[in-house]
């Protein structure tokens, strides 16, 4: 199954429900209200959307993920690498390392997962 697209405020709504699932809609709606400035209305428009697009449950009133954040990250960083850089993960690397300075532990941790990529590959 493909992950639902998320756009940036109902990614945001996201965080929320991942860190208090699962969670009564008006609690939710409480925690949108305060985190994020959302009208109670808006809330339960994106729980509607969400629901209605696969990407949530609201079942007797309480609300639970369908997908996890580590999806619908893997999902962005595919369609990132995908439309900006035809595909390929090392012109992706390439052009991040030029941008952000990598700590030598940083280094490390990306070498070992290459090193375990290629163990497992």
């Amino acid at each position: 199954m493909e992950t639902p697209k998320i756009f940036e405020s109902e990614y945001r709504f996201c965080l929320i429900l991942w860190e208090h699932e699962p969670i009564k809609s008006r609690e939710l709606v409480e925690l949108c209200r305060e985190q994020l400035g959302w009208k109670n209305s808006t809330t339960y428009t994106v729980i509607k959307r969400l629901a209605q697009r696969g990407v949530l449950k609201n079942e007797n009133t309480v609300v639970t993920s369908l997908v996890s954040k580590d999806q619908v990250q893997d999902a962005e960083i595919d369609e990132l690498v995908e439309k900006k850089f035809d595909g390929s993960l090392p012109a992706f690397v390439a052009a991040f390392t030029r941008h952000k300075k990598m700590t030598q532990r940083e280094i490390d941790q990306v070498q070992e997962m290459i090193d375990r990529f290629r163990r497992e590959g």
